[in-house]
């Protein structure tokens, strides 16, 4: 959900959003985030500088609490002491963990360094030497292959061949669901690719493999034509409209409950998930390509599927030359 932020921005907040919006090309969930980040930093700033009155309790209202009047003088009193205590705060008082004051720490170095090194609003950026917090690496859930293949097994009914369709491109492909929900039939290209939409608007070519391929084949045969609301939308609900995110996600978590992992915290995501893993683990794909497969912005963003398998740890143990000696 994005929030608009035109009506609560001072005037150099809501310079850079539009600025993120219009040259980073940065999508409005996106930049709606940035602006809830900085929000909560200014509004922060302005308890701590005593520029917020309580009232007659003696109390303030956190979230009541407007920045439209910050201005140049309050950003330039900012320091590095500031933000580590809006850090502490964050983590004490709002319970924040790692990866949500790490993504805050994110929006305020954009920031600064907007005003900064592009603007020139501030000679020297206070906060350069703001470090993220050391987020703790969890490994990303992911199906087994065996898994993987009763899950497609498990598809069945009026729309199996679109389920199964649907399920196929995100074992083989990794897709994210409003990916999925976003393709056309003409995104499908005679020569065996499909155009994806990703983050941002930005485009990448997928190669469909022979599963992907065939079931598209099989679905394209049953694909409903007449009364479709939608007419270039690949994936058809039973409305005849286009397959919507939510409509996507009930159809997988059907499945999954029907092979008894729905309660176990799997999802559209973790289809992502397998597919990326299944293809480092299984097909010894360089993760450097991985990354372009995904549609990934960053390389670290994908290092994630370099996760071992404890199979593969085994294996590792057992392959040491001193692992069959025995003591004499």
């Amino acid at each position: 959900m994005s929030v608009d932020f035109r009506d609560e921005s001072f005037p150099i907040l809501k310079e850079y959003l539009i600025y993120q919006q219009t040259v980073r090309q940065k999508s409005a969930k996106t930049v709606s985030e940035y602006f809830l980040d900085l929000r909560l930093f200014f509004r922060y700033l302005k308890v701590k500088r005593g520029l917020v009155a309580a009232d007659s309790d003696g109390e303030i209202d956190f979230e009541k609490i407007k920045i439209d009047d910050v201005d140049l003088s309050l950003i330039r009193s900012v320091t590095l002491i500031d933000a580590y205590e809006y850090m502490s705060y964050l983590q004490n008082e709002r319970g924040n963990h790692a990866s949500a004051r790490s993504r805050k720490v994110s929006s305020l170095r954009g920031f600064f360094k907007y005003i900064t090194k592009k603007q020139h609003y501030l000679e020297v950026n206070p906060i350069e030497e703001l470090e993220t917090p050391k987020k703790q690496k969890a490994l990303p859930k992911y199906l087994t292959l065996e898994q993987s293949i009763e899950l497609l097994d498990a598809v069945e009914g009026n729309h199996r061949e679109r389920d199964y369709a649907i399920i196929t491109l995100f074992l083989n492909c990794g897709l994210r669901v409003s990916e999925m929900a976003g393709l056309n039939y003409t995104d499908i290209r005679n020569d065996g690719t499909l155009r994806v939409v990703g983050k941002g608007n930005k485009e990448r070519i997928v190669y469909l493999n022979s599963a992907c391929i065939n079931a598209i084949n099989d679905y394209m045969r049953v694909r409903p034509v007449d009364g479709v609301k939608d007419k270039k939308a690949l994936f058809i609900s039973r409305n005849n409209n286009r397959m919507s995110v939510k409509t996507i996600q009930a159809m997988v978590y059907k499945y999954l409950e029907k092979i008894g992992l729905s309660s176990q915290g799997y999802s559209c995501h973790k289809l992502r998930h397998t597919a990326a893993t299944l293809m480092y683990q299984h097909g010894g794909v360089d993760v450097r390509v991985l990354k372009e497969v995904l549609g990934h912005e960053n390389l670290g963003t994908t290092e994630i599927y370099t996760h071992l398998s404890s199979e593969q740890m085994k294996n590792a143990a057992d392959s040491n030359p001193l692992s069959k000696i025995k003591k004499k």
